[in-house]
C-alpha cells in the first residue's frame, strides 16, 4: 500500500492504532532517549513532558521505567493500588496522539500520583481507612480534570495517615509509608505516600493535601519543594474534607519550583512565563516565636539556610508576631474539631460511599479513632460557643496577619515547618527535643497552623540535612493571593539553599 500524501499517512495511521489499540504506533516515531538523559527517573516532570513532547523519549518508555522504579521500591509502601497495565496503555495513548499530530497538553504523557484521599473513577479512594478501601467514586475529583485534559496519566493511588488525620503516615491497616532516606523513618504525613514517591524517584510530581501541614510535613522531611497554595485557588470538589469551606486545600510535591510552577499554570490558568525574583532587597520576617524550642540539628541547618539568605542580599526582619496570631495552633485545631465529624459525615452521604460516619470510625485503626473520639466526638468535641469564639478569633488573626506584613515591608515569612527531623516509625504520641517530651501534635502543628489558619500561601524547600543525613526544610508564607509571586521568589530561594543529596536506595 502507498500513501500519496501526509493526510493519507495520518488517516492510515489513526485507523491502524485504533485496530491495534494504539499499542503498534510508538514503534513508527523516532525516538532519542539519550537526549532525555540515561536514567528516566531522575528527570523532573518539566523535562520529562518536553521530551515527549519533543519526541525525544516515548511516553510508553518513560512509564515503564517509572513503573519499573515503584516496583523496586515496593517496600516504601508509597502506594495503596498502582494498575501497570492501566498506566502503560495511557501512555500508549499519549505517543499515538503525537504519531498523529494531535495538539499536545501541557502535562502530555506525565504519570501523576494521586494522594488516596483524592476521588478518581478509575482507582478506588481508600482514604486511607478500612471501611473505604473497596470505594470507588462516580467521578474525577476537580481537580484532576484539567490535568487529565492536560495529558497527564494517573499513575496510581498513594498510602496515607488514616483519614488524613495526622502527620506520620503509619497506617494501621495498609502499612508504614517510609522514608526514602532512611525506611526506619517517617516520611511525614498525611500526604506520605506521594512524598516517598516523589523523592524515591519513582515520579517528579504528585498530587497531595493540606488541610494542617500534610503538604509541608512531607516536603519537609523529605527534602521536597510543596506548595500549599492560597485556600480556593485550586478546586477541592471529590476530595474528604476535615474543615467545612476554611482550611482543606490540595496541592503538588515536587523536586523543584519550576515543576510545582508548571502544575499551578495547569490549575490556575495563569499561563504567563514567571522569572526568578532577585533576592537583594527582599525583606523576609523572621518571628522568633517559630525558632525557640528547635531539635538542634533542625536549627543548625534552618540558621544556615538563613545565613545564605542573607549572604544573596535578602534582608532578614526580625519581628513578633502580634498577640492575635499566636494562638494559631489552638484555633486551627478547635476548628478542626468542631468540623471534621459534620465534614466527612456529609462527604460519605453525598458521594454514596454506603458507608455512615459511625461505621467508618468502628473499622478504622485504634489510633487514629482514639484522637478523633478525643477531639472531635461528643463529649469532647467543642461546643458551637466555644467554635464561634474561635472563628471570631481567626478573623482577628487574619487581619493581625495582614497588617504584620504591611507594617514590616515584608513580601514573606520564614521558618521551619516542624520543629523536628523525620521521627521514627513508631513516634506516634510524643519526641524528645533536647532532653524533654513534647507532644508529637505540637512538634509538628505549632508553627504550621498560621498558615492554615490566615489561608496564606505557604512554599516548602529542602534547607538542608541533619548530621544522620535526613532533610530539614524550610517554609515561607506569602499573603494570601500572592501564589504566583511567592513561587517566583521560590526560584530565587531555591538556588540560593542549593540542592541536597538524593536517597541513596
Amino acid at each position: 500500500m502507498r500513501m500519496t500524501n501526509k493526510i493519507e499517512r495520518r488517516e492510515f495511521l489513526i485507523r491502524f492504532s485504533l485496530l491495534a489499540g494504539g499499542a503498534a504506533i510508538p514503534s513508527l516515531l523516532p525516538c532519542r532517549v539519550s537526549a532525555a538523559g540515561s536514567n528516566m527517573s531522575e528527570l523532573s516532570a518539566t523535562a520529562a513532558v518536553e521530551a515527549m513532547r519533543k519526541g525525544d523519549m516515548r511516553a510508553e518508555d518513560y512509564a515503564r521505567a517509572l513503573l519499573d522504579r515503584a516496583q523496586q521500591l515496593a517496600s516504601l509502601n508509597a502506594f495503596r493500588t498502582l494498575n501497570r497495565e492501566m498506566v502503560l496503555e495511557a501512555a500508549r495513548a499519549a505517543d499515538t496522539a503525537r504519531a498523529v499530530g494531535a495538539t499536545l497538553g501541557m502535562l502530555h504523557g506525565l504519570p501523576i500520583p494521586v494522594k488516596d484521599s483524592v476521588n478518581t473513577k478509575d482507582l478506588p479512594t481508600s482514604n486511607g481507612t478500612r471501611a473505604l478501601r473497596d470505594f470507588k467514586a462516580k467521578d474525577d475529583a476537580a481537580v484532576l480534570k484539567p490535568l487529565f485534559a492536560q495529558g497527564a496519566i494517573l499513575m496510581g493511588k498513594t498510602n496515607l495517615h488514616e483519614l488524613s488525620y495526622g502527620w506520620t503516615s503509619n497506617n494501621a491497616t495498609f502499612g508504614p509509608v517510609r522514608n526514602p532516606y532512611d525506611p526506619e523513618h517517617v516520611p511525614g504525613g498525611s500526604s506520605g505516600g506521594s512524598a516517598a514517591a516523589v523523592a524515591g524517584r519513582i515520579a517528579p510530581l504528585a498530587i497531595a493535601e493540606d488541610t494542617l501541614g500534610s503538604i509541608r510535613v512531607p516536603a519537609s522531611m523529605c527534602g521536597l519543594a510543596g506548595l500549599r497554595p492560597t485556600f480556593g485557588r485550586y478546586p477541592d470538589d471529590g476530595i474528604m474534607p476535615l474543615t467545612v469551606n476554611k482550611f482543606d486545600q490540595v496541592g503538588p510535591l515536587a523536586r523543584s519550583v519550576a515543576d510545582l510552577l508548571l502544575f499551578d499554570s495547569v490549575l490556575s490558568g495563569e499561563r504567563g512565563q514567571v522569572a526568578a525574583t532577585p533576592l537583594t532587597g527582599v525583606r523576609i520576617g523572621i518571628s522568633p516565636e517559630y525558632w525557640s524550642g528547635l531539635d538542634p540539628e533542625v536549627e543548625r541547618v534552618c540558621n544556615e539556610a538563613l545565613r545564605k539568605l542573607s549572604d544573596a542580599g535578602a534582608i532578614l526582619v526580625k519581628a513578633e508576631l502580634p498577640e492575635a496570631a499566636k494562638p494559631a495552633m489552638g484555633i486551627a485545631l478547635t476548628i478542626i474539631g468542631y468540623d471534621s465529624l459534620p465534614g466527612i459525615s456529609e462527604f460519605l452521604e453525598q458521594q454514596g460511599t454506603g458507608v455512615t460516619y459511625e461505621q467508618m470510625l468502628e473499622q478504622a485503626g485504634g489510633g487514629v479513632r482514639g484522637v478523633i473520639e478525643a477531639t472531635a466526638l461528643p463529649p469532647n468535641r467543642p461546643t458551637k460557643e466555644v467554635y464561634e469564639s474561635i472563628l471570631g478569633q481567626r478573623e482577628e488573626l487574619r487581619k493581625a496577619i495582614r497588617n504584620y506584613f504591611e507594617t514590616q515591608a515584608i513580601v514573606a515569612m520564614a521558618f521551619p515547618p516542624i520543629m523536628i527531623a523525620p521521627p521514627k516509625i513508631g513516634e506516634d504520641v510524643e519526641v524528645d527535643i533536647r532532653g524533654q517530651k513534647t507532644p508529637l501534635y505540637v512538634a509538628m502543628s505549632r508553627n504550621i497552623s498560621l498558615g492554615s489558619c490566615a489561608s496564606m500561601s505557604s512554599l516548602v524547600l529542602p534547607a538542608g540535612t541533619t548530621s544522620d543525613g535526613l532533610p530539614v526544610g524550610m517554609e515561607f508564607d506569602a499573603l494570601m493571593g500572592n501564589d504566583r509571586q511567592l513561587l517566583s521568589l521560590g526560584l530565587s530561594l531555591e538556588k540560593v539553599l542549593g540542592p541536597i543529596p538524593g536517597p541513596r536506595i
